[in-house]
């Protein structure tokens, strides 16, 4: 390490601070202010060097922390990208989106504040980027394959970038008309700017990569003819399928899924023309769930102007540090206070959703009622019921697997007892298909997506070519230390 007792000389945590509360929320852009070279820098001498890095086992990526950390330290910005690509192929999506499961299993955590892991990781990419250390990685040699990738979010892309450096040809099928999947129309730009999306993409075409948009497999071309038409096929299609709540009153206008929501709002960021938009301008709002989603609803229906927005969720509180039940390095489910909590709203808890009652056909309010636990169900307590105003309800309540129906019609495959694609000890289904990220392995985390997209890529490139040499960092079966939803 440059400085081996960096962490006792720099024992502060220090982040990017946010643009001020009055300035962001009157625009889209991005929260955080221009990051400072010095202080990252600073930051990554207190990177430990400890005999165990329990980092490399929190990132699902294996991300080598502790040597870009150094080279960071150093000032070595263009050997840090390159340990840090040599893992993950699109650092600039985890750096800002991941909730960062290698801090909570950073040794230093024990008891200091964490490395500022995921804030050096954004730090290195921006950098390179803006030095021109960020090149295409053409292929010396094409082997002949030909792999249709379907999806094109962060398992799809990652799996794309993969194989096509190993010298074969791709092409990725999305039914949307732009690249990104759930990473352009499903995040915010207060959170994910999508010029960060277009210049990953403008390398991905130079090294040799196809994109084919608004093209709807089952729909546009059938599973058959993609799989008779390509060496192999890998499903990279997400976990769409939204989670309803099936109460009175659930047909009213006005109440909606939260993901139908957002993909307007981004739709309409960029510039795009959404007739019939759902928007929250003077109106109270309500959103269930109290998860990321529900944070992205929240900070983008307070830039649209609306006078209320309460955010509900049935359990308790989280508490604001570590319990006897969640001892480091496991991942702690702790308060969080995200971008767009700290602009508007109010949070409540232990809020069971009873009704959504209205006039006309239009929702009015959400009728609510105490939580209270019966044999380990949380269920609404009689007598508490009272109704909160709302004029837009979201639903960001989760996801319950993949949009399968074409598939399981057309190719017969077969889903597991959460509703997701079943699925070899390689990703295979069978058939020269495979499937990485949430269509696999459920609604989880962009860093999981990435991990199981390289992996499914290696092997694909292993049943193509009979043997690889593109890492394989996780398999199917392997776990996060926290289930996500």
């Amino acid at each position: 390490m440059a400085d081996p007792r960096g962490f006792l000389k720099v024992t502060e945590r220090e982040t990017a601070p946010r643009r001020p509360i009055p300035v962001r929320i009157k625009d889209w852009k991005e929260v955080y202010a221009e990051r400072n070279g010095e202080v990252v820098a600073r930051q990554a001498s207190r990177c430990m060097d400890c005999g165990i890095p329990f980092c490399h086992q929190g990132c699902p990526l294996g991300n080598l922390i502790p040597e870009w950390n150094d080279l960071t330290h150093r000032g070595r910005g263009s050997e840090a990208i390159d340990r840090l690509h040599a893992t993950n192929n699109f650092p600039e999506f985890t750096g800002r989106i991941c909730p960062a499961p290698c801090e909570d299993s950073c040794v230093l955590g024990i008891n200091q504040p964490p490395v500022t892991i995921k804030e050096i990781e954004v730090s290195i990419i921006d950098d390179a980027f803006n030095n021109g250390f960020v090149k295409p990685q053409i292929p010396e040699r094409l082997t002949g394959k030909t792999i249709a990738v379907v999806g094109s979010g962060p398992a799809g892309l990652a799996a794309a970038q993969q194989l096509t450096r190993a010298g074969h040809t791709v092409a990725v099928y999305e039914r949307d008309d732009k690249i990104g999947g759930l990473l352009r129309y499903g995040i915010p730009d207060f959170k994910l700017e999508k010029q960060h999306i277009d210049r990953r993409v403008a390398q991905m075409e130079a090294e040799g990569t196809r994109f084919r948009t608004s093209v709807n497999v089952g729909v546009d071309i059938t599973w058959e003819e993609l799989n008779r038409r390509y060496d192999a096929v890998l499903i990279a299609t997400g976990a769409l399928k939204p989670r309803n709540l099936e109460v009175p009153g659930r047909e009213l206008d006005g109440v909606h899924f939260a993901m139908e929501y957002l993909t307007q709002a981004n739709r309409w960021v960029a510039g795009e023309e959404v007739p019939d938009q759902i928007v929250a301008e003077a109106k109270n709002v309500v959103i269930l769930g109290g998860g990321d989603t529900g944070a992205d609803c929240l900070g983008t229906a307070t830039r649209q102007g609306a006078i209320s927005v309460t955010t509900l969720a049935i359990g308790k509180q989280p508490p604001s540090e570590r319990t006897e039940d969640m001892p480091w390095p496991m991942v702690p489910n702790l308060f969080e206070v995200q971008s767009a909590h700290e602009e508007f709203g109010e949070r409540k808890y232990l809020h069971s959703t009873v009704e959504f009652v209205g006039e006309n056909g239009r929702v009015t309010g959400v009728k609510v009622a105490d939580t209270e636990f019966v044999d380990g169900k949380r269920l609404p307590k009689a007598g508490t019921e009272r109704i909160l105003p709302a004029d837009l309800v979201l639903l960001a309540l989760g996801f319950t697997g993949n949009e399968s129906d074409s598939l399981v019609q057309q190719l017969g495959t077969e889903l597991d007892n959460r509703g997701n694609l079943k699925r070899g000890s390689k990703y295979e289904l069978g058939n020269g298909m495979f499937s990485a990220g949430d269509a696999g392995r459920g609604a989880s985390l962009v860093v999981w997506a990435i991990a199981e997209g390289r992996a499914a890529a290696a092997a694909i490139d292993e049943y193509l070519e009979g043997e690889t040499e593109l890492p394989f960092p996780v398999k199917p079966t392997d776990q996060p230390i926290a289930v996500y939803s």
